[in-house]
């Protein structure tokens, strides 16, 4: 199904700043919908044709539906849309009219005009209608918590005639909470309340007020309820900051262990500012398991640093082994495992700076690349560089990819690029001035390439060296690196990968690693 900016985009000339205000519109309706006991359609006019398109639907959590089919898309002309027309072209809320029906479902029709207001705040023209249509199978006589959802509803949908609702969105919000369910509270124009609902009047008891609310000053009850007197001055003003019109954003009340999330809508119908809606939800397990969720990443984030302070431990020791052991074959190879422990770290010490298990790639990547250059036994300067992004990797893919290509980097540099003599005890010769490349001639580099296709990641390692020796044997090959190689491919990444000649030169390798995680 098309967005509602598709569809607005397609079928009408609306601009972009109406398209965004019927998008705002669309976050924050739910509101209506759940005070009204009403489905809200948003309709546009499509153009030159006399007829509306539904861009938008939402269905109310308080009462039964009178839509059971999906509207959005659905296009509309002749006596259907006699009261959209009439509410587009007038400017003004339809409520005339007999109940219609819906297959076997009675309904009332209301139609509301969409404005968006002026830049100078003078009333702007009309840009869509927001349909309301109510289910009457389950009609009966309003209860006093249905009769004040109604009033607010209608107080709410002048708002949206006047073009003063929804409020602006304060960075960083977002739409979740609190909802009409969780409680309401509703304020005069002095800031007393008129009405609370009963899920409204228990939040209030969590926080330690036993009383009942109607009639209280409530800007002064917060200030007196709050354990930190800032805390409860920043949500008293809040409140009489929505009296004053103003739309603050929202707050929270932490008193006897409990928490609340207030969010305050001034009520101005036809720019008469007669009061404020606050709604309320009790969010005491919520924090409770906010507070637990920061402990445990702040713990995992200690374990991933104490785990790359070891590795480096480790390798500080091996580093220290290989200086004393006289023996070229150990020493060789004490070396190369500092350099595997070393790039294992890397992947910890990301960690251990990441909120959650998975890490930025293409920065370790370009770190091992740099080290494999400074390690290698080399005549020649070696170019490194990387093509394409790795992207965020999760830490089991991470921690064996980056031994992956630690070794693949070290053998293309080292055996792409050989030293050309050795001493017969099998140590380089001190190496002579840097040749320098012939006219024409590409200089020695490695380039390691990579990006995502359909939950897969490809990676190639290049080098443009001498290739690949007549009868190699990748699998059959007695070399430790390839073979870690092949068993964490094979193993842990659960790939494939491939050795290979390149097309003009030097040798390639590609990788190919599934990011999808099989199931448990």
């Amino acid at each position: 199904m098309s967005t509602l900016r598709d569809l607005a985009e397609e079928h009408t000339r609306l601009r972009p700043a109406d398209i965004d205000h019927l998008h705002r519109i669309a976050g924050d309706w739910q509101l209506l919908s759940d005070l009204s006991f009403a489905d809200l359609l948003l309709w546009v006019p499509v153009d030159g044709e006399g007829s509306f398109l539904c861009v938008a639907q939402v269905r109310p959590t308080t009462a039964p539906t009178a839509y059971q089919d999906d509207q959005v898309g659905r296009i509309v002309g002749g006596p259907e849309v006699a009261h959209l027309e009439i509410a587009y072209g007038q400017g003004r809320i339809w409520r005339e009219g007999d109940p219609v029906w819906y297959g076997d479902v009675p309904a009332r029709h209301e139609a509301i005009p969409v404005r968006l207001r002026a830049a100078d705040g003078e009333s702007g023209e009309v840009i869509a209608v927001v349909g309301r249509d109510t289910n009457l199978s389950t009609a009966r006589t309003p209860s006093q918590l249905e009769l004040n959802y109604l009033t607010t509803a209608d107080d709410l949908a002048q708002m949206i005639a006047d073009g003063t609702f929804p409020p602006p969105r304060h960075p960083g919000e977002t739409t979740s909470a609190p909802r009409v369910g969780d409680g309401l509270v509703r304020l005069d124009a002095g800031g007393k309340v008129t009405y609370a609902s009963p899920n409204a009047q228990s939040a209030y008891r969590r926080l330690g007020y036993a009383s009942h609310l109607v009639g209280e000053d409530l800007a002064a009850l917060h200030r007196r309820l709050a354990n930190d007197p800032l805390e409860g001055t920043e949500a008293a003003n809040g409140i009489l900051a929505a009296l004053r019109g103003e739309a603050p954003p929202r707050r929270e009340i932490d008193a006897r262990g409990a928490t609340m999330l207030t969010r305050a809508l001034p009520l101005m119908p036809a720019g008469v500012p007669i009061g404020a809606l606050v709604l309320v939800r009790d969010i005491t397990e919520v924090r409770r398991r906010d507070r637990a969720l920061i402990t445990k990443d702040a713990t995992i984030r200690e374990i991933h640093h104490r785990v790359k302070n070891n590795l480096q431990t480790v390798a500080a020791l091996l580093r220290l082994q290989a200086r004393r052991v006289a023996m070229p074959e150990a020493r060789v190879a004490l070396e190369e495992s500092v350099r595997r422990v070393a790039s294992i770290a890397l992947v910890h010490e990301t960690l251990s700076m990441s909120s959650d298990e998975a890490v930025e790639f293409d920065g370790i990547v370009d770190r091992v690349a740099s080290a494999a250059t400074e390690v290698a036994a080399t005549e020649v300067p070696v170019g490194m560089r990387r093509t394409g992004s790795f992207g965020v990797l999760p830490a089991e893919i991470a921690t064996s990819l980056v031994m992956v290509l630690n070794e693949l980097l070290l053998n293309a540099v080292e055996h792409g690029f050989p030293p050309t003599g050795e001493a017969d005890e099998g140590v380089p010769e001190p190496a002579p001035a840097p040749p320098q490349p012939a006219a024409g001639e590409q200089p020695p580099q490695v380039v390691v390439s990579a990006h995502r296709l359909r939950k897969t990641l490809h990676v190639t390692v290049a080098d443009n060296g001498r290739g690949l020796p007549d009868g190699f044997d990748a699998d059959g090959g007695a070399k430790l690196g390839l073979q870690i190689v092949r068993a964490l491919v094979t193993g842990e990444l659960r790939g494939s990968i491939e050795l290979r000649n390149g097309a003009e030169g030097g040798t390639e390798a590609v990788l190919t690693v599934p990011l999808a995680r099989p199931a448990s």
